[in-house]
């Protein structure tokens, strides 16, 4: 058992930080202190020598990232993040989990200065750290000249056997292969244990071999206290530039403390007894809690010193690059603030009411138009480019140049979402990824967390309902919109037309939040931009597209089921039923307005029909308890999409026949 006088100042310094994440686990009674007593030399390494930050200024444009995939392990990055200056204090270490502190239970970006993304759902951290390590070679594509490389940093992330038995491991480790990420480094806690017991009850995989098949770089260390090995390692995997690299490190969970080796160390506080065990192993004072010695601290400070000293060296490189690229450099300023260009929005495209359309096509049609007012915007499909329309033309694959903008992820889903959500959070670009709307299933935890973490991540999805047709249920969503409008803060936009569409993108591009497209595979008829604000009312969320005096029923529809309303309504009027249409795009931005304004477009007193290919859940809150919900409770079938949408009443006489019999209640 050693003494702290006879510790290298190495060994103090990771003691030291094993033991801040233990008491931080053992003060709130929660938490998990396996992995930060099995890691914590990996993140010293990291932390306290190998990565390029500054402690000072979290937010350095060209530092390294780190992410932890196993988000479980936070008080491994808080205690590190602590110890090598952020603006974190050992106060709130000591107030690990509770209400309010800056030290939530899992990592969210935005709480905790120096944490990158929000990570523990796990397997979303690798994939993120993909999507980092994609805009790190791509800004360096574009803005980085010979002598003047402004962008060139790594991503490290650290996962554990959870993250890498997730399906989205394999997603986006394939992609990360592809593409030959190789500033992408990822260590591999391999310490044998999962929560249930041994990681064999459920997992054997040979790790190193299958990511060999990915082409990735591998290596291993059999001992995850070996500094040496370590650092070689890191060495090695930064010099190998061609692919990306994981260095599987056999760690012990629990180092230290009498559970070592044991699930029992996984997930719960080591309680009195152990803790002091564990402190008495290392030759720590077992009566003392967030233990902090003076040379442990001042070794561990010397990031704050090296931090400062790599972005002045970086700001006076930065300085010559604007001297010799002045434009460049403001397009870099610009891009990194998330700011759009002056005047942008006029290269957005207005339609004539002349020629129906799919809103798949305008949408396509609108990011070609703005593509070089926006050159930040970034981003593909997940093998469904020719359906979704998301394709930049002419425009280069990013695969064959990284300067090109359109990303073929492959059918990835949920990896393709994650990547989105990192190179957003990285910054300078405005990402975004598409498929089928049914899909949004297959990548809703991605979508999740890009609502979470309040990032500029754009969902664009397309066959938005029934309409699509005869690929039938399997395809045709239902309950889609209502599962994501449930996400809070994030934005939803259905719109029913071109000018709608165009709209949209307008405010996705603006507001600079999460936000998702539900778009339509089935030509709609054009909203007359002559005779309409299409985009002051998009802008309110929602808005009276066909208004008469005194209303004695108003007709709400969202995207392709406007269409149904406005035909209803003529169809009403004939019958004498004045009708007001409301075209009704956004919940979320609707949902912000003020209560005149809502009152405005749908009037207390006033009976409501509400129509829309998809679930009906939630609807009521706008039409009331006496109002009426057009939808779809149950699955499509397959069909031609115009055959469908009659057959389960998505039709103006069913929609003006509702709504008679709403006036006769």
């Amino acid at each position: 058992m050693p003494i702290l006088s006879d510790l290298s100042l190495d060994e103090l310094s990771i003691d030291t930080l094993r033991l801040l994440a233990v008491d931080a686990v053992e003060k709130a009674k929660s938490g998990h202190p396996g992995a930060p007593l099995g890691c914590a030399p990996i993140a010293y390494l990291l932390f306290h020598k190998l990565m390029k930050h500054n402690p000072a200024h979290s937010k350095w444009v060209d530092r390294d990232r780190f992410v932890l995939s196993n988000g479980h392990a936070s008080a491994l990055l808080y205690s590190s993040l602590f110890l090598s200056g952020y603006n974190l204090t050992i106060d709130d270490l000591k107030a690990f989990r509770q209400w309010h502190s800056r030290t939530p239970g899992h990592p969210e970006l935005g709480d905790t200065d120096g944490v990158e993304v929000t990570t523990g759902p796990l397997g979303q951290g690798l994939g993120m750290a993909v999507g980092m390590a994609m805009a790190e070679r791509h800004l360096a594509a574009i803005y980085n000249r010979p002598g003047f490389e402004i962008v060139d940093h790594h991503t490290y992330v650290l996962a554990g056997d959870g993250d890498l038995m997730e399906g989205i491991s394999h997603e986006s480790s394939a992609l990360a292969g592809t593409l030959g990420l190789g500033k992408l480094i990822l260590f591999y806690d391999d310490n044998l244990i999962s929560l249930d017991g041994p990681t064999e009850l459920s997992y054997n995989d040979d790790v190193l071999e299958r990511f060999k098949a990915y082409h990735w770089h591998t290596q291993r260390v059999a001992d995850g206290n070996d500094l040496k090995a370590i650092e070689a390692a890191i060495e090695a995997a930064k010099a190998e530039t061609t692919k990306p690299s994981i260095i599987a490190v056999r760690t012990v969970i629990g180092y230290g403390s009498p559970k070592a080796g044991t699930n029992k160390v996984h997930g719960e506080a080591l309680g009195a007894a152990d803790t002091a065990a564990t402190k008495k192993f290392f030759g720590f004072p077992e009566d003392q809690s967030f233990y902090v010695p003076d040379d442990g601290l001042a070794n561990w400070r010397k990031a704050v010193d090296r931090g400062a000293t790599s972005e002045g060296e970086w700001k006076q490189l930065f300085a010559r690059y604007a001297s010799a690229f002045p434009e460049l450099a403001a397009e870099f300023d610009r891009t990194q603030k998330n700011q759009r260009k002056a005047g942008w929005e006029k290269a957005i495209p207005s339609y004539p009411p002349d020629k129906p359309q799919a809103t798949r096509n305008a949408g396509g049609a609108i990011m070609n138009a703005i593509a070089d007012v926006v050159p930040e915007l970034f981003g593909g499909a997940a093998d469904l480019t020719s359906s979704t329309k998301t394709i930049f033309k002419p425009g280069a694959s990013f695969h064959v140049d990284p300067a090109g903008r359109n990303i073929f992820f492959g059918v990835r889903e949920f990896g393709m979402c994650a990547a989105v959500n990192g190179m957003a959070a990285h910054g300078g670009l405005i990402p975004f990824g598409s498929t089928f709307f049914c899909f949004a299933d297959y990548c809703k935890p991605a979508i999740r967390l890009a609502a979470l973490m309040q990032i500029h991540s754009i969902f664009v999805f397309t066959h938005d309902s029934i309409g699509l047709g005869e690929d039938g249920p399997t395809h045709q969503p239902v309950d889609q919109l209502m599962m994501l409008r449930a996400v809070p803060a994030l934005t939803d936009f259905r719109p029913a037309d071109a000018n709608e569409t165009a709209a949209c993108w307008r405010l996705a591009l603006e507001r600079n939040k999460a936000c998702f497209f539900a778009l339509t595979r089935q030509d709609l008829p054009v909203i007359d931009p002559t005779k309409h604000d299409v985009y002051g009312g998009v802008s309110k969320g929602a808005y009276i597209l066909e208004d008469v005096a005194n209303p004695q029923v108003v007709l709400i529809g969202t995207g392709s089921e406007v269409w149904p309303c406005m035909d209803a309504a003529k169809l009403l009027s004939a019958e004498g039923i004045a009708a007001r249409v409301v075209s009704f795009p956004s919940w979320e931005i609707f949902d912000g307005q003020s209560a005149e304004y809502k009152a405005s477009v749908m009037p207390a007193g006033v009976p409501k029909v509400a129509v829309e290919a998809g679930a009906t859940q939630g609807w009521w809150k706008y039409v009331g308890l006496d109002g009426d919900v057009i939808g779809l409770d149950h699955f499509g079938a397959s069909a031609p999409g115009p055959t469908v949408l009659k057959e389960f009443g998505f039709t103006a006489e069913n929609v003006a026949a509702r709504a008679k019999a709403l006036l006769k209640k």
